[in-house]
């Protein structure tokens, strides 16, 4: 699944300090292998050239748990 700047997505990485946590797609780009990497953004600070593989849309339901927070 491909995403689209604006999107509500989580974050699949457990090398990273936002593993688990829903950010937004701020930025698409394709790399030199045709393959898109995003910029996501997040409430603490953004991660950078995140490939598709590691992100996973975002239910509405969790983006409104964490506003509750």
């Amino acid at each position: 699944m491909s995403f689209e700047k604006d999107d509500k997505v989580v974050l699949h990485d457990k090398h990273s300090e936002f593993d688990g946590e829903t950010g937004t797609v701020t930025q698409v780009i394709e790399s030199m292998f045709g393959e898109p990497t995003y910029t996501i953004s997040f409430d603490e600070g953004q991660e950078v050239g995140i490939p598709q593989d590691q992100l996973a849309a975002a239910d509405e339901g969790e983006d409104a748990e964490e506003d509750e927070e």
